[in-house]
């Protein structure tokens, strides 16, 4: 019987002592509520315990520091952009006439106390965010965490990197400053590529012809209310998911597709993660006050005649930069009306890409034919060809975040703009095609490697003779432990060609996506493109010693 029960029933056998104000109060709520079942339930649940996992903390952490530092910024930003003459304490940019915007950046910058520090607290913790959430989805790729049940909760982490992609680009648009001017402008004529609607939906954005005197305010309303709501609300959704699939765990001795094998949600999970948020809080915090980022009074106001030498992004709209910079300028007259293909066609390429990626988990599991739940992660070199895709990506990535940079590896570099440039649109189709196959090879060779470790042991470093003179090197056998860990993962079998009749013995004719799907099992899974696990009976020949050692 529940302690509400007990005290209700002392009240009424007319009991003289009376339960303590915080346990009524508590009863109240729980009654109401349900708290006490809910955290009952989930208080104690389990999570594994690797550095790997604490990826999607640092995520979760900086959002919570972008959060709070936001919106202490707000309350001293102006987002307007009425002209006024600066007559603040920065003495270099007295009686220069700029927004209200730039203004009250340059006051929370060097009046506000601790404002600078804020700022530069907001940005890098942006940037980290963003960062952490790729590094957390590559290492949600490479060990197939994205399989089902958690096809979803995939999807949820993918808009979260694109919604906090642009949310920083809005945020460091909101000053208004040359370098963010810029970086509009740039907005501006890749919308202004789309064909027949890109001029309606500059004007709807801008609100008027470039740059009009809205679009600080927009932007203000979309950084801080629009965005960040969507965002929290999937990040909300995000965990409620981790917490209701369970958590995936890496394999090992005791561990199954039907346990977790870890430390409790409380009191253990919590401690640490409240101190890795202080951490994590601390090194942004280290970060912001010794490295200088985004410094506006260097740059000056914005003006649309001006562009600042050096102009470059945020590092995660490398991509989108890069396609349009390496991209030829090419321009078509189609019925009287310019396409400006230069433009539109990389416009073309990001999302395409980015789908892709979205689409992954859809797209495995229908080569696959795999409909089972997945709670064991893969290692990356037991999957070579999704590993592979995953290494081609980043390598692809960095290509076009070098080109993107052109000018700035040109100018550090002391190299042509031009051959950089060029290295880009060759690069493009080259470097992820070597990328896939040099990663391929070395995660093909990585499982020779624990295939020759299984069967044979760990090599000893010590060098026996044999009765009749040859030398061999003694083998360690591995532990019981090491050989699940080594063996424990599944390969999968290539789907054989497409039946060309049917049970009836009738002549079928085979579909189109049929064959596509049969041609992709084959080229992931089939021929030479993973080494066969060693099987029970190799390991007993070779470990009875008829095999060699």
């Amino acid at each position: 019987m529940s302690t509400a029960n007990e005290t209700s029933e002392r009240n009424e056998h007319g009991s003289a002592r009376k339960a303590p104000a915080g346990e009524r109060v508590a009863d109240w709520a729980d009654s109401r509520l349900g708290i006490y079942g809910l955290a009952k339930a989930n208080m104690r649940k389990i999570f594994p315990d690797h550095w790997s996992f604490m990826l999607g903390e640092i995520c979760l952490y900086a959002f919570i520091i972008i959060i709070l530092t936001g919106v202490y910024l707000t309350l001293f930003f102006h987002p307007s952009m009425n002209e006024v003459t600066y007559h603040g304490s920065y003495v270099p940019m007295q009686g220069v006439h700029m927004s209200e915007a730039f203004a009250s950046t340059l006051d929370i910058s060097f009046d506000v106390r601790g404002g600078l520090l804020i700022r530069q607290i907001h940005h890098w913790a942006a940037l980290i965010f963003v960062a952490a959430m790729f590094v957390h989805m590559m290492r949600v790729f490479f060990t197939g965490a994205f399989r089902k049940p958690r096809e979803i909760n995939w999807i949820f982490g993918f808009l979260l990197l694109i919604l906090g992609m642009f949310t920083g680009f809005t945020g460091y648009s909101l000053p208004d400053d040359l370098l963010s001017g810029t970086g509009v402008r740039f907005m501006q004529g890749a919308i202004l590529s789309v064909p027949i609607v890109g001029t309606y939906l500059s004007m709807f954005l801008f609100g008027g012809e470039f740059p009009g005197g809205d679009f600080i305010a927009r932007f203000y309303s979309v950084h801080i209310l629009l965005l960040p709501g969507i965002m929290l609300g999937l990040i909300v959704a995000h965990l409620i998911l981790v917490v209701f699939h369970k958590h995936t765990q890496y394999a090992g001795p005791g561990k199954t597709e039907k346990n977790v094998v870890g430390m409790p949600l409380l009191p253990v999970y919590m401690a640490k993660a409240g101190g890795f948020f202080f951490l994590v809080f601390g090194v942004i915090a280290a970060v912001s006050a010794i490295a200088s980022i985004n410094p506006i009074w260097a740059l000056g106001p914005y003006r649309p005649d001006y562009v600042s030498t050096g102009a470059q992004p945020d590092w995660y709209m490398g991509m989108p930069e890069g396609l349009i910079r390496a991209m030829p300028g090419w321009e078509i007259d189609l019925g009287g009306y310019t396409l400006v293909l230069g433009v539109f066609i990389p416009l073309l390429l990001f999302p395409l890409v980015l789908g892709a990626i979205a689409m992954w988990p859809f797209i495995e599991a229908w080569v696959t034919g795999d409909k089972r739940e997945h709670h064991i992660l893969d290692r990356p070199r037991n999957v070579p060809t999704r590993t592979a895709f995953g290494v081609a990506w980043i390598a692809e990535y960095v290509v076009l975040l070098i080109g993107g940079g052109n000018d700035m590896f040109a100018q550090y570099f002391h190299l042509s703009i031009n051959s950089i440039t060029w290295f880009v649109r060759i690069g493009f189709f080259v470097v992820p095609v070597v990328a896939f196959i040099i990663t391929k090879r070395i995660c093909l060779g990585l499982q020779r490697r624990d295939r020759d470790k299984v069967l044979h042991g760990r090599e000893t470093g010590i060098i026996k003779r044999l009765p009749h003179g040859e030398f061999v090197e003694i083998h360690e056998p591995l532990s019981q432990g090491k050989l699940h860990t080594l063996t424990s993962f599944e390969q999968y079998e290539a789907i054989e060609a497409v039946p060309t009749v049917d049970e009836n013995g009738v002549e079928r004719k085979a579909k189109p996506m049929e064959k596509l799907r049969v041609k992709l099992s084959q080229g992931i899974y089939g021929g030479d493109n993973q080494i066969p696990k060693p099987t029970v009976e190799e390991y007993k020949e070779i470990q009875s010693g008829h095999g060699h050692h």
